[in-house]
């Protein structure tokens, strides 16, 4: 199990600092909510900010874009060479052409699945992506409780892919914890998304190690 600690949850009076100490204690990607007002009602982190989270650590960025004009941030945000880009196919009317874009960049293309969202729209685009996010919160506010029925969308979305991308990544992201963990790790997941479950605690490698399910 690979970790992404989202750096929504950490202090952002201290950021360099805190992103410094998480990937000391094991993070395996650096998790950036980029959230523009409009597709879900909060702002967050800018290109500023997150170029200079990536003069704080080696460890790859992991960016999430919950926006409108997808495109648009994809060319504002790639010279950071993140290791995936995800964008969310509710808001996306051409999403093989965005997959294509992030992909010419040498970036890894991820799509995201809100929790309402059905799996069954990934059939013919789940082969073209190297991962996909399932929310388990409603995006837009870190801190929120797991929806339980994430974990049968884990199980189906790892069916879909044994049968059309045997190597695809599926990341969960919203109420990460130590409970839940190994219920995702069984369901199928390989990359946990955790804000609060990290940032709050005394901790940081304590709390990586726990959601490894070690």
């Amino acid at each position: 199990m690979k970790i992404s600690p989202s750096i929504l949850s950490a202090n952002f009076s201290n950021l360099a600092d805190d992103v410094k100490r998480v990937s000391i204690a094991g993070a395996d990607y650096i998790h950036c909510d980029i959230m523009d007002g409009h597709f879900v009602p909060n702002m967050t982190m800018g290109p500023m900010i997150i170029e200079s989270v990536k003069k704080s650590t080696d460890v790859p960025l992991d960016i999430h874009f919950m926006v409108e004009n997808i495109p648009f941030f994809i060319d504002m945000y790639k010279h950071l060479k993140p290791e995936f880009i995800s964008f969310h196919i509710e808001e996306e009317k051409h999403i093989n052409r965005v997959i294509q874009k992030i992909r010419n960049e040498n970036i890894r293309p991820s799509v995201v699945l809100n929790p309402a969202t059905p799996v069954c729209l990934l059939e013919y685009i789940v082969a073209d992506v190297d991962m996909v996010l399932l929310m388990s919160v409603n995006p837009g506010f870190g801190g929120q409780k797991f929806i339980p029925s994430v974990l049968d969308k884990v199980k189906e979305l790892r069916n879909l892919a044994e049968k059309k991308n045997p190597n695809l990544l599926i990341e969960i992201d919203g109420g990460v914890n130590d409970k839940n963990a190994p219920l995702l790790k069984k369901a199928g997941a390989d990359i946990l998304v955790a804000g609060s479950f990290i940032f709050k605690h005394k901790d940081y490698k304590e709390a990586i190690k726990a959601l490894r399910c070690e």
